[in-house]
């Protein structure tokens, strides 16, 4: 099997890059931006067309919420138009695309977890580029759609990090109480998407960590993990000065469409915390 990790160099490209190699895969390709640049469908077609992928992973996209909102352009170009370019290129060599997609495709105002087929309608900019990127997907049949939320890694800035780093100056951060959802270890998730990958049951899905936690509770489990005991003090989103950048309430999403086909659901975010601080301590 040949595999193709674009964003190969971030959080999640980096851990499903790790799992493949553990799994005893050899083929993996993970080109630079220089080497495959989305946005350009004519270098996109030729790159899959010379490289004929069997399993793609897409995960390369304008994930910087704030800034999208801004730059509108250039996050609409990675993550409207890079998937599109992606999806016809896959479909002309029927290779199989996993899209990585988020919880911001929902604007939250929902009272329990979001289903795979509930109504989207994104409060921010960097949520509508992806809501309209999974549109794109229906330009090859062979698609898996995975939705995640809060996402925390071994390579890159994540919440984590942040608040460790910030524990280390600080005596007591502020972290927002009233915004829930599931954490996601991408080592965890990367393991999942590998299984997800080996089936051809297409179709989207959500996964994350088993759990719903606010920031506050998330950022407590962490200095908990940790063995931190900087005091984290529960504040509203709308007081919350580091964004003016609207987020969803409720970030929870079901899982039951993995139950539905067998696969195995992520641990749990006390287990994947757990895990991922002892990684960092190494």
């Amino acid at each position: 099997m040949r595999y193709l990790i674009t964003g190969g160099s971030g959080q999640l490209g980096t851990d499903i890059k790790r799992e493949l190699v553990k799994n005893g895969e050899s083929d993996i390709l993970t080109p630079s931006h220089n080497e495959l640049d989305i946005t350009d469908i004519d270098q996109t077609y030729k790159f899959i067309k010379e490289e004929r992928p069997d399993v793609i992973f897409h995960c390369a996209a304008y994930t910087n919420v704030d800034k999208a909102s801004v730059d509108r352009v250039a996050a609409w170009k990675t993550n409207v138009t890079g998937t599109c370019n992606m999806v016809l290129a896959s479909s002309s060599t029927n290779s199989k695309l996993i899209n990585i997609s988020t919880d911001y495709v929902f604007d939250g105002k929902k009272g329990t977890p979001y289903e795979i087929d509930d109504e989207r309608n994104a409060l921010n900019f960097y949520g509508r580029t992806k809501k309209v990127a999974e549109d794109t997907l229906i330009g090859n049949k062979k698609t898996f759609n995975v939705r995640t939320s809060w996402v925390f890694g071994e390579n890159g800035k994540n919440f984590v990090k942040t608040m460790l780093k910030l524990a280390e100056t600080h005596d007591k951060v502020d972290v927002i109480y009233d915004q829930v959802g599931s954490p996601t270890y991408t080592k965890d998730l990367a393991d999942a998407l590998i299984e997800l990958s080996k089936t051809d049951a297409y179709g989207t899905y959500h996964m994350t960590n088993e759990g719903f936690l606010s920031w506050y509770d998330f950022c407590k489990l962490i200095y908990k993990e940790a063995g931190v005991n900087t005091y984290v003090n529960p504040i509203k989103a709308c007081i919350y000065e580091g964004s003016n950048v609207l987020r969803p309430e409720n970030s929870r999403l079901s899982k039951k469409c993995l139950d539905d086909i067998g696969l195995d659901r992520l641990p749990s975010v006390e287990e994947a915390v757990k895990n991922y601080v002892k990684v960092l301590k190494k």
